[in-house]
């Protein structure tokens, strides 16, 4: 039988892109064994005011220059493609289609417990393996005020692979990453008060915001 690619989906909205994200990535990748770790920039995140989020074809074009260097990272802009806020199980439901990959859905804590308002949350387990990353000392995996209470009925711990197993038979990690103090916000905050944001973001990342004025304030923009 042929192994089935194990796939890593990694969306947000990346505005812009970070070391954070990009050690994330990697620690995962390398910890599940990934083949592939997909990185997905939202097109209108649900959760988030359309008015501070810049154009999609910037945050896309910031996202391939970030990745290309690892052979490990892709890019698919099927968010961007698709009309309409930009929700995860659409995504999830576009690459189960396929059939041939064991996916991964990584996201942030701060994001996982926040779940319950995400569109047809509880389907979500039903279409792939969920991967959390969590900081040092978030606590003890194996309990439930792990899970967002709407969850805890429908999962069960393995204690035998340290995991959550979903009535799917699917599973859900809780994997500790270096912690980055770094936040896109925090870099947006940088940049609009004429800081450097060296060292945060990758050299072709900072190159791009600078080429295409990103992040500006608006009275500067505009030469105000």
């Amino acid at each position: 039988m042929i192994e089935r690619k194990r796939i890593g989906l990694f969306g947000g909205t990346f505005s812009p892109i970070h070391f954070g994200h990009l050690r994330g990535a990697e620690e995962v990748r390398e910890a599940f064994a990934l083949h592939e770790v997909i990185f997905i920039p939202a097109a209108i995140p649900p959760h988030k005011r359309v008015e501070d989020i810049i154009e999609a074809k910037h945050r896309l074009e910031m996202v391939q220059r970030a990745t290309r260097t690892n052979p490990s990272f892709s890019v698919s802009d099927v968010e961007l493609e698709r009309p309409g806020k930009s929700y995860s199980i659409d995504t999830l439901r576009h690459f189960q289609e396929s059939g041939q990959d064991c996916v991964f859905f990584i996201l942030g804590r701060d994001a996982f417990l926040e779940i319950e308002t995400w569109m047809e949350f509880q389907s979500l387990f039903s279409l792939a393996n969920f991967i959390v990353m969590t900081e040092p000392g978030s606590g003890k995996v194996c309990q439930k005020d792990q899970l967002p209470e709407a969850l805890r009925s429908v999962f069960r711990y393995d204690s035998g692979n340290s995991c959550w197993i979903h009535t799917s038979d699917h599973t859900l990690h809780f994997k500790e990453i270096v912690l980055l103090d770094i936040s896109s916000t925090r870099i947006r905050e940088l940049i609009g008060r004429g800081q450097s944001v060296k060292y945060l973001v990758p050299g072709e990342v900072e190159g791009y915001i600078q080429e295409h004025g990103l992040y500006r304030r608006r009275n500067e923009h505009d030469g105000a």
